[in-house]
C-alpha cells in the first residue's frame, strides 16, 4: 500500500477551501438572530417560507408549486414515492446517478436505459421505444453537466423529450442541482420554463452552491404534484429543518450566493482544465468530453480495459474515483467517473499521474 497522502476523485462535493464559510457563519448569525421562531421551531412539510418564496420567484411560480426538503435526496425519493409502483417502467439516462438507479430498483421499478450522447440523452432512441410500445410513467432526466458523464441536453433535445412527454403522457422528472455550476457556454432554459402541459418536476439543491453540509433541496412543478408530496413529507418528518433553510434563505436574499458561486465556478474551471490536460498529457489512451460545467468527468477506456483491476490498482497508489459500471444497468466496465470538484490543480496532476502508472502497470 502507498505511504502517500490520499487523492480521491471520487466524491462529488466541493473542497472546504472554497466554501464561504465566514459569510455563511455571519448568514447564520443574522437569520437566526432575527427570526428566532421561525429557525428554532417546528415548521411545516412546506419548508421555511422566505425560502420556499425565493425558490418561487426564481423561477416565475407560486408558492404552492415548491417544497423545499432535506435535500435534493429527499426531494427525488418523494417523487418516487408518489409517482412509482412496482412494475412501472421509468426512463433513466445510460450512465446515470447510481443512487438514482437504487432508489428506483427498491421500488421495483422497471428501467428503459437510454444512451447518453455528447449533447445529452439520445431523444431519438427513447422515441423509437416508444414507437415500438414502451410507456413509462416517469423519465428522469439530469440536463445540466450530468453525473456522471458532464455532457449537458442540448436545447432542441429539451424541446423534443417534452413534445415526447406530451404525445406519450409521461412526466419528466429534470434533476437539476448543478445548474449554476456552468463555467463555459450559455445557459439553458430549464424545462420547467418551457414546459405548457404541466409535464415536468423540477428538484434542485443548494448542497452545489452554498455548501454539502446544509442538506437543502426543493421540487416544484405542478401544484396538485407538490401537494401530494406535500402530505408524504409530513407523514414523513412533520417538516425539514427549519434551521438549515433559514441559513439558506438568508444567504440567498443578501446576495451572498451569487458572490460564493462565481468563486467556486472559477475553482472547478481551473480543476476541470487541470484534469483534462492532465490525462491528455499522462494517460492518452482515455478519452472523454470536457464538460462545461459541474462536478465530473467521464473517461472511456479502450475496450477490454479492467477497471476493476485499476481500481486496486489505483487504491495501492493512494487514488480513489468510481467505476463507470456503477452507474449502468449493464457495460462500463472500461469506464470512470472523475470528480474534480474537491482536488486542487496540484493534486490532480499528482493523482492523474498516479493513476497513469497505475494503469501502466495492469498492461
Amino acid at each position: 500500500m502507498s505511504s502517500a497522502p490520499g487523492i480521491s476523485f471520487a466524491r462529488g462535493a466541493p473542497s472546504l477551501d472554497i466554501l464561504p464559510r465566514d459569510e455563511l457563519v455571519a448568514a447564520a448569525e443574522r437569520v437566526l438572530r432575527a427570526d428566532p421562531a421561525g429557525a428554532f421551531s417546528y415548521g411545516t412539510s412546506h419548508g421555511y417560507l422566505p425560502l420556499v418564496e425565493w425558490i418561487a420567484a426564481q423561477h416565475g411560480l407560486d408558492g404552492e408549486q415548491v417544497i423545499a426538503t432535506n435535500g435534493s435526496m429527499q426531494a427525488d425519493a418523494f417523487l418516487f414515492q408518489l409517482m412509482v409502483a412496482p412494475g412501472d417502467l421509468v426512463v433513466v439516462e445510460a450512465p446515470t446517478y447510481d443512487r438514482t438507479l437504487l432508489s428506483l430498483r427498491g421500488l421495483g421499478a422497471e428501467l428503459l436505459a437510454i444512451p447518453l450522447e455528447d449533447d445529452g440523452i439520445d431523444v431519438e432512441a427513447l422515441a423509437g421505444a416508444l414507437d415500438a410500445g414502451a410507456r413509462p410513467k416517469l423519465a428522469h432526466i439530469i440536463p445540466n453537466f450530468q453525473n456522471p458523464a458532464g455532457c449537458t441536453l442540448s436545447p432542441d433535445k429539451r424541446r423534443r423529450l417534452l413534445e415526447l412527454a406530451e404525445a406519450y403522457d409521461f412526466v419528466v422528472f429534470e434533476d437539476d442541482p448543478y445548474i449554476e455550476l456552468r463555467f463555459e457556454g450559455e445557459t439553458l432554459p430549464t424545462m420547467l420554463s418551457m414546459d405548457r402541459s404541466e409535464r415536468v418536476v423540477y428538484a434542485s439543491s443548494f448542497s452545489k452552491t452554498v455548501c454539502p453540509g446544509i442538506r437543502v433541496g426543493y421540487l416544484a412543478g405542478p401544484a396538485e404534484v407538490i401537494a401530494a408530496v406535500r402530505k408524504i413529507a409530513t407523514n414523513t418528518y412533520i417538516s425539514p429543518s427549519m434551521v438549515a433553510q433559514a441559513i439558506v434563505a438568508e444567504f440567498c436574499r443578501s446576495g451572498l450566493m451569487q458572490t460564493s458561486i462565481e468563486t467556486v465556478k472559477g475553482a472547478l474551471h481551473a480543476r476541470r482544465d487541470a484534469l483534462s490536460e492532465a490525462l491528455e498529457r499522462d494517460l492518452p489512451d482515455a478519452s472523454f468530453v470536457s464538460p462545461q460545467g459541474g462536478y465530473f468527468l467521464w473517461a472511456e477506456l479502450p475496450e477490454g480495459s479492467d477497471v476493476d483491476a485499476l481500481t486496486d490498482a489505483a487504491g495501492e497508489r493512494g487514488v480513489t474515483f468510481v467505476k463507470g459500471s456503477d452507474f449502468l444497468i449493464e457495460g462500463g466496465h472500461s469506464s470512470l467517473r472523475l470528480a474534480y470538484s474537491g482536488v486542487t490543480p496540484e493534486q490532480i496532476d499528482t493523482g492523474i499521474g498516479r493513476l497513469a502508472d497505475a494503469y501502466r502497470s495492469l498492461a
